[in-house]
């Protein structure tokens, strides 16, 4: 008993250690002055299901008036993009509380609702013109193909001729060059900078640099022209590209460093964005939703300028949390394990505690990851079924151990009667490695054929494959598949019961290979997760397939 208990304390002490290291806040460097306010900063009022797709939509004037209210206290301007939703609410309001507003003016291939929008911002423009700096015609319309640059220019210069105040257009750097002529329509240059979402990404740590130079390449185009940096920012949670990692350090990182070049080269910059916009996940993933400073449910600011930053604020529930797994799968094993536990071999306690450290490390860590990237309720079923199974799996993982059983094939879950597992805990086993392994290639095609906007579960994944791997390591199955120990699985068809998989493990290496040559060895979510695929396929090599054998 002394063993098993040793080993314990040792998983639990690990499991603690790992979340303070991962979780506990860190300093980010930062030039950027603690008291200095934003230049600006993007905003739209859509909370929870609210959307700019809705046109019927209406933002009621108190939940714009809320916002306002926070952003005083840490910027001198918004940026809007539209008058409509209620947007053309925003000058009045923005004039209460002392700030400025760069006024949106949306433009699509709908010349019905750009004839209204263009309308409604000019009268807006007129009757603000001591609050409102400037006109934004039209943002990325010619990256998204729904004007012509002949035909955006000629809008521009309508919009500039009826309005007193300064007129711009907003679109990504490299638009601007290939469109050079647009230069002579506006007042001054706005360019959208976001090392995320460059062709090849910019690790955080470089995007401030990044934007500087860009700055300077567009200046040397347009010389003596103003050039405002009208989006840059930092998602803090979605899927890695490249080395380009969604965080909250990051965030705070790229947001402080962009800040601070501004203040030192003398360019201005508009950060993308107050509020966390959840409908943007619809078009851009995880990602899409979590560029903010501030969360979108409760309004809260994710940092302070100068402040060390913690990626998983949460950090002491989720090593609470990965405590308590740890007890569940030593409980399991010493459960199962009975009167004999005497009598199991040293390695087998040491998988037990090998397979609880990595269940207690990474069971906070999914859950969190579940929180932020499940979306409606499909997405809530899959995320929750998945938390579940890689709850469930090292705790029936260390109860086939202690059992000195193999791993359990498909057909001991899917077959035939006779060939199903009677006893309780290995027909656990055998669904928990099918519902395993459908996750798995459910995930790695979406991430071969759709994988853009995919995240990577690598976390929830890795929990529920160990107990296996480790199943798979301390008692293989022979030759053949289905032989071990002299024994061979009986009866018709036995011979074509690891089929399923075999086709399995093939797709999954398959796909592990294509996800790390698309997404690149620097994107480390994406070499964990394919790791994990490749373990699984190994796994499933070695299964037990019929209840005899």
């Amino acid at each position: 008993m002394r063993l098993p208990l040793g080993l314990m304390v040792v998983a639990v002490a690990l499991v603690a250690g790992f979340w303070w290291w991962i979780g506990h806040p860190v300093p980010v460097a930062s030039g950027a002055p603690a008291d200095r306010k934003l230049e600006c900063i993007s905003y739209a009022p859509f909370r929870g299901a609210q959307n700019p797709f809705d046109l019927t939509l209406k933002v009621e004037p108190w939940q714009i008036e809320e916002d306002l209210k926070r952003l005083a206290a840490v910027t001198r301007c918004i940026r809007t993009y539209s008058i409509r939703n209620g947007l053309d609410q925003v000058p009045a309001i923005a004039e209460r509380h002392g700030l400025k507003v760069l006024q949106g003016l949306w433009l699509s291939s709908h010349r019905e609702l750009n004839r209204a929008e263009i309308a409604g911002t000019v009268a807006l423009a007129k009757r603000f013109p001591q609050v409102i700096t400037g006109v934004v015609v039209g943002n990325e319309v010619l990256l998204r193909g729904e004007l012509s640059a002949v035909d955006l220019g000629a809008i521009i210069r309508d919009v500039k001729a009826a309005v007193p105040v300064p007129v711009t257009y907003a679109d990504v750097w490299e638009f601007w060059l290939r469109n050079r002529d647009l230069a002579s329509a506006v007042d001054f240059v706005t360019i959208h900078i976001l090392p995320y979402w460059e062709d090849i990404p910019i690790p955080a740590e470089e995007s401030g640099a990044h934007v500087e130079s860009i700055v300077r390449k567009v200046a040397e185009v347009f010389p003596g022209r103003d050039i405002l940096v009208g989006e840059v920012g930092w998602p803090s949670a979605g899927r890695m590209r490249e080395a380009a990692l969604p965080s909250l350090r990051n965030q705070a990182l790229v947001v402080q460093d962009v800040l601070a070049r501004a203040a030192r080269a003398g360019f201005r910059a508009n950060i993308i964005e107050a509020f966390d916009q959840p409908w943007k996940r619809i078009l851009e993933g995880t990602v899409g939703g979590h560029w903010g400073l501030f969360t979108a449910g409760d309004r809260v600011v994710k940092f302070m300028v100068g402040e060390p930053v913690s990626d998983h604020p949460d950090w002491p529930k989720q090593a609470g949390l990965g405590i308590a797994v740890v007890l569940a799968v030593f409980a399991a094993a010493i459960l199962v394990a009975g009167a004999g536990r005497a009598r199991i071999a040293t390695g087998v306690w040491v998988a037990v505690a090998v397979n609880a450290t990595v269940a207690g490390a990474l069971a906070g860590w999914s859950a969190e990851k579940i929180m932020v990237e499940s979306l409606g309720w499909g997405g809530w079923v899959r995320g929750a079924a998945f938390a579940l199974v890689a709850l469930a799996a090292p705790i029936v993982g260390a109860g086939l151990l202690v059992r000195g059983e193999r791993v359990p094939g498909f057909v001991l879950a899917l077959g035939a009667r006779p060939d199903r597992a009677g006893d309780p805990l290995l027909a656990a086993g055998a669904w928990l490695l099918v519902l395993t392994a459908g996750f798995a290639v459910q995930t790695a095609l979406g991430l071969v054929f759709d994988p853009r906007y995919r995240d990577f579960p690598f976390t929830a994944l890795t929990a529920a494959i160990v107990p296996f791997l480790l199943l798979a390591v301390l008692a293989p199955a022979g030759p053949g598949g289905g032989e071990a120990d002299g024994e061979r699985a009986d009866g018709p068809g036995a011979a074509g019961r690891g089929a399923a998989e075999t086709a399995t493990a093939v797709v999954l290496v398959l796909s592990a290979a294509f996800i790390v040559l698309n997404e690149t060895v620097a994107n480390w979510q994406a070499v964990w997760l394919a790791a994990g695929f490749v373990a699984l396929a190994v796994t499933l090599r070695r299964v037990r397939v019929a209840p005899g054998s």
